[in-house]
């Protein structure tokens, strides 16, 4: 028996796209009415199947607590959803443009419309966030959308393709499965605009593979984000507030602290208070449901081959327990780690850790700090303690960042009116509530000439009637 040239899931993927890409052309944009409906019906998907998504992501990380998925996930969706929903009028009038003097009495207007289908490739790391998040932009837009949820998550995957498909048609939004040939193929289909959440590496193959189509790709990447604390700071209150950040989801957040530089003195007082912290937070048993797995074996095997490396290499490894005891192991919890004295030939200072390990380095002064952090990819996020305002704005104007969060980790990823987007290295372009509308729209410059408008004096025979014109237009130049 021949076996089909695609598969099931690639045949549906592509016939999702050619449904929606035809009727991006041939059909009006939507109105703010239905734009609305769609967003309802999405707030509908997900608080009519809340528990359901938080067991299925649990389920897929061997533990996920279900605190974390309703704050940095439910939440966050339905704030972006409602944001939306209110100001999105606003956002679809067409805006005044001032009009070139020697152009008067004409006017201008940008005229906001639907980029056409818009792809979305999720992670694993905040599934239901990563997904339905770029959703919300899409719609808003008047975009028809498709999603690939990550392989990793699969029973999530299952349910977001079976509630995406019993509120939306598939000409609308369409969730794909998850096997390797979509993967494959997904960003090489022609989209009007792709937005990809996940590694730097990853991220380069996929703007490789947009760039054939011209797709414009706003990469949502990470890489190593920084904490600096300055000498003014609290230490004992700095250290609270990091070990939140860097353990909300057993560190396997994009803008999570992946390493501290704190000055010369105060490392082991700071790394003796970041690790009481983080034992206070989530204990020192591996059973504590407020704590979450690691997705995969492969993962943990990558952070314990981190720590191996690093202790090998000289650095103080802080642990509640060694991450091969078999009760840690069981569950994939991975014990929270803190390094002390890690250095630049360490792996775990070369790539992202994604994971509860976080290095603690001594440096002698906020200039050596800077100059650690601009001597690396810009970083998608920073972060900085202090009390010594001048020392803050040294940093903020020195540094470039995806986003910052002062005195405290991860906030400024939450505020519906700021953009969230990388630099460089850990990515390009940006989303989030009017911001990710931009991105999804394209602002059409529209002139209205006015009769009373003298262009026609441009028009050949040329002669001295030209000649008084551009006399004129010099001086309104």
């Amino acid at each position: 028996m021949d076996r089909p040239l695609k598969s099931p899931g690639l045949h549906a993927l592509e016939e999702a796209f050619h449904r929606q890409f035809e009727l991006s052309r041939s059909e009006p944009a939507p109105t703010l009415q239905a734009r609305l409906d769609r967003l309802r019906r999405l707030r509908a998907a997900l608080t009519e199947n809340e528990t359901r998504f938080e067991a299925a992501i649990s389920a897929d990380f061997g533990h996920r607590s279900t605190v974390e998925t309703a704050i940095a996930e439910t939440m966050l969706v339905l704030g972006e959803i409602r944001h939306a929903a209110r100001h999105l009028k606003g956002w679809m009038a067409p805006r005044k443009v001032p009009t070139t003097a020697q152009f008067a009495p004409a006017k201008n207007r940008l005229m906001p419309q639907p980029l056409g289908v818009v792809g979305i490739i999720a992670p694993w790391n905040y599934p239901l966030q990563l997904t339905l998040a770029p959703a919300v932009a899409a719609i808003a837009a008047g975009n028809r959308a498709i999603i690939k949820p990550s392989e990793l998550v699969p029973r999530f995957a299952g349910l977001l393709m079976e509630t995406i498909a019993k509120k939306f048609d598939v000409t609308e939004l369409a969730v794909t499965d998850i096997d390797d040939e979509i993967a494959k193929a997904f960003a090489a289909l022609p989209f009007d605009h792709l937005i990809f959440t996940g590694s730097t590496r990853v991220g380069r193959l996929v703007a490789e593979a947009c760039g054939r189509n011209l797709t414009p790709v706003t990469l949502e990447l990470g890489g190593k984000s920084p904490v600096i604390v300055d000498g003014s700071a609290d230490i004992d209150e700095a250290a609270q507030r990091i070990a939140y950040g860097k353990l909300l989801n057993a560190g396997q957040t994009c803008i999570a602290p992946d390493y501290v530089l704190v000055p010369q003195a105060a490392v082991q007082p700071f790394a003796m208070r970041l690790q009481g912290h983080m034992q206070h937070m989530f204990g020192t048993d591996p059973d504590n449901t407020d704590y979450t797995s690691i997705v995969s074996d492969r993962h943990y095997a990558r952070l314990e081959g981190l720590v191996a490396d690093a202790a090998a290499k000289g650095a103080t490894i802080m642990q509640p327990a060694t991450p091969n005891d078999r009760e840690w192991k069981a569950g994939r919890k991975f014990p929270p780690t803190v390094i002390v004295g890690a250095t630049p030939d360490m792996t775990v200072m070369q790539e992202e850790i994604f994971g509860p390990l976080l290095p603690v380095i001594g440096v002698r002064d906020a200039t050596e700090a800077i100059a650690f952090v601009n001597s690396r990819d810009r970083p998608l996020a920073l972060y900085w303690f202090g009390t010594d305002s001048a020392a803050r704005d040294a940093v903020l104007a020195r540094t470039v960042s995806g986003g910052v969060t002062v005195n405290d980790c991860l906030f400024h990823f939450a505020q519906a009116y700021q953009p969230m987007g990388g630099v460089g290295a850990s990515g390009t372009g940006a989303y989030h509530g009017e911001w990710g509308f931009k991105t999804l729209t394209k602002f059409k410059p529209v002139f209205y000439r006015s009769r009373f408008n003298r262009l026609a004096d441009l028009y050949p025979p040329y002669g001295a009637k030209v000649a008084r014109l551009e006399k004129l237009m010099r001086m309104l130049s």
